[in-house]
């Protein structure tokens, strides 16, 4: 073989292993830039990941921080229908208490109105009187075994009037009779 075969022969053979090494060059690059790519995909899906959590958890604090306030109103208007049935009660019982001292002022005006009229039968008026105060007590005993029972709803004893005497009011509804 001839020297200038040779060479040419050679000449070829880096020929093809420069074309071989250029080749792996460009395919490595590819593939690391490939890498890379899949790596940059890879980290804004965790960032985009992370962000949707960061977003449930500020929307889970709001709601938590709602249901705390709306809690916590409950809580407030619970405290104040509580004030509000207190004060009530009181009411109720000072109303009640004024109720009871105007009906006994009533009764003792009658009474003191029945002493001073000559023409009121003072026996028949104090019976009528002590059974309506009777019936008005909350309770009354039964008086075959002596045990308290509920009112017995009674029909208001109808008084007929002197003669000559001016209506007065009835001790319990305040009509005039």
């Amino acid at each position: 073989m001839d020297t200038s075969t040779i060479v040419w022969i050679i000449i070829a053979v880096a020929v093809v292993i420069a074309i071989i090494v250029i080749a792996m060059l460009i395919t490595s690059r590819r593939r690391r830039e490939a890498r890379l790519e899949a790596e940059r995909r890879k980290a804004a899906d965790l960032r985009q990941t992370a962000y949707e959590s960061d977003v449930e958890r500020r929307e889970r604090e709001a709601d938590a921080a709602s249901a705390a306030a709306a809690a916590k109103q409950a809580e407030a208007e619970a405290m104040q229908a509580k004030l509000d049935a207190e004060r009530l009660t009181r009411e109720s019982a000072s109303h009640r208490t004024d109720a009871q001292q105007l009906r006994t002022e009533t009764d003792a005006r009658l009474t003191k109105a029945d002493e001073v009229d000559p023409d009121v039968g003072t026996d028949e008026t104090t019976a009528a009187r002590e059974q309506a105060a009777h019936d008005s007590e909350p309770t009354r005993r039964d008086r075959r075994d002596g045990v308290a029972q509920e009112p017995v709803a009674q029909e208001p004893v109808a008084q007929e009037p002197v003669r000559g005497a001016a209506p007065r009011p009835d001790a319990d509804s305040g009509q005039r009779i």
